[in-house]
């Protein structure tokens, strides 16, 4: 059984157990959250999917840690011009793991 969810703007396929990092949630850590953006569920031989979510479903997962990502360097440059700007990114996230999808 999987699930398709939606979360900080992106899409992710879930399956229960699944451990999967996400953009930044307010949840603290060990906390249970419930994810109620369902676009889809397949158990097998069946898929259901929403228009655009399900009313029925939701997904329950528990927050395992917060971090940041790996840095990135952002560049800027013009040429000739003696212009160039170099800054970091890291970008926060939530790992979390999928521990039911239910339909109701």
């Amino acid at each position: 059984m999987y699930a398709v969810i939606e979360t900080g703007g992106k899409q992710y396929r879930v399956s229960q157990g699944d451990v999967i990092r996400v953009e930044k949630l307010n949840a603290a850590e060990g906390e249970t959250i419930e994810l109620d953006r369902v676009l889809a569920v397949s158990n097998g031989d069946k898929l259901l999917v929403g228009q655009p979510v399900l009313e029925n479903a939701k997904v329950t997962a528990t927050v395992l840690k917060h971090g940041k990502g790996k840095k990135i360097i952002v560049f800027k440059y013009k040429p000739k011009k003696n212009y160039r700007r170099k800054r970091g990114h890291r970008q926060p996230y939530t790992e979390i793991r999928i521990e039911n999808i239910a339909l109701s």
